[in-house]
């Protein structure tokens, strides 16, 4: 094979990333080309201090015959890797595979997250084919097992693409609408579902309902009564999930989802904030199913732009069939327009979690963790008093660093000692020499971490009232003045 081929192949580039080798000159430098030379160019350069120039063939068939090479090579090497990649994978988790070297999977390059789907895919169909096979020492996959869960991959994979891409060509009437082309997110892309949740079970149930006109459009298109909820209000401290709760809402329910900021919104030109909100809808309506989630919903802003929304709201510019749900989240509540509260119907308050959810919670978070065995959720929950489940992601990922710095340190003391008796330094430690974490790293990481929210706050306790005032399940009972002061 051609020389250059070969080159281009182990490492990755394009071909034209492969010919600037051919410029380089006797100093190391780029001789015809207008950019800087590349970290691996540089590393080819001091690696072979010898450089041979190859030139592209001039004569068409020879230049398509050295291209067909090219390709050749590339998928040589791509078939190796993804086989190389599933043998590790498969040696890592203690099983085998029958025939494996005769796969052949060109048309995608599969990464490590990847291949362990593929083999945990074949694993569970061969245990149901084979129920006991799992009493064995060293199951043995079938070949054929692998390459229907590879077919299975592509297929999950080229539906996402085409999701995109769909996405992408929706026809956009505006700069303000192709400025929102980043910001939809299509459901298979947000990552969170309400299983991610550890708690707030009584708002998911309520949120299920909310969006069920999104997955079952036709049982809400007769009477007037049944017209689908078009906004919902999340309220709550900070770190409590209002953010996850809206992607989870879009991942259920299969819809796009669109992120906006208030803040980023009234920053705008004047004038410009109207546009764009109509724009937001305008968007929404063309990529329905869509959830627009907005953040930072009680920043103050102009009666123009309240305006601008009301009219989407109210349905004056869009249609009660088409399936777009308005997700707002809030600190400050009581900071709202009563217009605005009336357009929201559903007003949920997402509070602290209690000692039984911040169980939950951290089950969630540590579902992955290496733990040992003496690891108590309830103990670490009590412990926990007025931590939101923000709070409990950053004690547990400080418990997390814990193990590593005890490995830092016992490096740095062996090195230190082998320096000092003239010895070869020692290996150092890999992820397998992580130790689980204990009780002991939660309690250090409740010294250095503490509740980001007091519950005995004015801003908890105007909450409260609020959600009494206004919220789902509150009194909705004013205090009225004595007549008699």
């Amino acid at each position: 094979s051609h020389p250059g081929g070969l080159l281009f192949t182990k490492f990755g580039g394009s071909q034209t990333s492969l010919l600037d080798l051919a410029f380089l000159d006797s100093f190391g430098r780029l001789h015809d080309r207008g950019k800087e030379v590349s970290k691996s160019t540089k590393f080819l350069t001091k690696l072979f201090p010898n450089r041979l120039t190859i030139h592209m063939p001039q004569d068409e068939a020879l230049l398509a015959s050295w291209k067909h090479q090219l390709d050749q090579d590339a998928e040589t090497l791509k078939m190796k890797g993804n086989l190389n990649l599933l043998q590790t994978v498969l040696g890592r988790s203690g099983m085998d595979c029958e025939g494996l070297e005769t796969l052949r999977i060109k048309d995608q390059t599969l990464t490590n997250e990847s291949a362990e789907k593929v083999v945990g895919w074949a694993l569970s169909h061969h245990l149901i084919l084979n129920p006991e096979a799992g009493s064995r020492s060293r199951l043995v996959l079938s070949c054929e097992s692998i390459q229907y869960n590879v077919t299975i991959l592509q297929a999950i994979q080229n539906e996402s693409k085409s999701l995109k891409k769909s996405l992408k060509d929706v026809v956009t009437e505006n700069e303000f609408e192709k400025r929102l082309l980043a910001d939809v997110i299509p459901p298979s892309d947000i990552g969170v579902a309400f299983d991610d949740i550890g708690a707030l079970e009584n708002v998911k149930d309520t949120l299920d309902l909310v969006m069920l006109p999104l997955q079952r459009p036709e049982l809400f298109c007769k009477g007037q009564l049944t017209k689908p909820c078009k906004g919902i209000l999340l309220f709550g401290p900070p770190g409590t999930g209002k953010t996850m709760l809206a992607k989870a809402v879009a991942t259920e329910a299969g819809a796009n989802f669109i992120n906006i900021s208030m803040s980023g919104i009234t920053s705008k030109w004047f004038g410009e904030g109207e546009k764009y909100v109509k724009a937001v809808f305008s968007r929404a309506s063309k990529v329905a199913p869509s959830v627009v989630f907005v953040d930072e919903f009680h920043c103050a802003y102009p009666s123009s732009l309240i305006n601008a929304e009301m009219v989407n709201w109210d349905g004056l510019r869009t249609k009660d069939t088409e399936r777009i749900l308005v997700l707002a989240a809030t600190n400050r509540p009581f900071n709202l327009d009563e217009a605005v509260i009336r357009r929201l119907p559903w007003r949920l308050m997402v509070n602290l979690p209690d000692a039984a959810n911040r169980a939950k919670i951290l089950k969630v978070i540590l579902a992955k963790e290496e733990l040992s065995p003496y690891v108590d959720f309830d103990a670490v929950a009590s412990m926990t008093e007025g931590y939101s489940g923000s709070d409990l992601k950053n004690l547990c990922v400080t418990a997390a660093h814990r193990p590593i710095k005890e490995i830092l340190e016992r490096e740095k003391k062996e090195q230190a000692a082998a320096l000092a008796e003239s010895k070869p330094p020692p290996s150092l430690c890999r992820s397998a020499d992580i130790r689980p974490l204990n009780m002991v790293d939660f309690r250090y990481a409740h010294q250095q971490v503490c509740a980001s929210v007091s519950s005995e706050s004015v801003n908890m306790t105007e909450l409260l009232q609020w959600n009494e005032l206004y919220g789902e399940g509150g009194s909705r009972r004013k205090k009225a003045l004595s007549y008699f002061m």
